[in-house]
């Protein structure tokens, strides 16, 4: 399996945010506002890095021998974890980032500040997960065997677990 692209998510995160800005503004000029982002979704978002994190740091002190024991498929299931993580990261942070285009052009209003505000911080948190993804993958990466280092496979990175 290979490494999820950091310029995969970014245009996913941009395509998120510019699909969703279409969206919002189509539901604005009909009078329909969404609701601010409740300061819950952050909390929520940063303990699924931290779990994510932790769940990668498990898998590589395996690997470095501090952890006596790991169970391959639960190695397989880290690295999905992570990749779908980052995936994740990259999708929430496009829609709070849309949301946060929405209002941008009112913040003298305090509602909508607060708005942008509190969608800024999703977006923020948002990119936490998403990095804390490629972390975790990286976590997995398996280092090379010794017929990769004899020439085999000389151009690939290595193959993550």
């Amino acid at each position: 399996m290979r490494r999820t692209p950091i310029g995969s998510l970014i245009a996913v995160l941009v395509a998120v945010a510019l699909v969703g800005w279409l969206v919002l503004r189509a539901l604005e000029a009909r009078g329909v506002h969404l609701p601010m982002v409740p300061w819950l979704v952050d909390v929520a978002i940063l303990v699924l890095a931290g779990a994510v994190f932790w769940a990668g740091w498990t898998v590589r002190s395996y690997q470095q021998g501090k952890r006596p024991s790991l169970d391959g498929l639960r190695a397989a299931r880290t690295l999905v974890l992570a990749k779908a993580a980052a995936l994740t990261g990259a999708l929430l942070g496009g829609w709070y980032l849309a949301q946060v285009l929405v209002v941008v052009s009112d913040l003298a209003i305090e509602p909508r500040r607060d708005r942008a505000i509190a969608a800024g911080v999703a977006v923020l948190c948002s990119v936490v997960l998403a990095v804390v993804g490629l972390i975790a993958e990286k976590f997995c990466e398996l280092p090379p065997s010794d017929e990769d280092r004899s020439g085999s496979d000389e151009g690939e990175s290595p193959a993550p677990a």
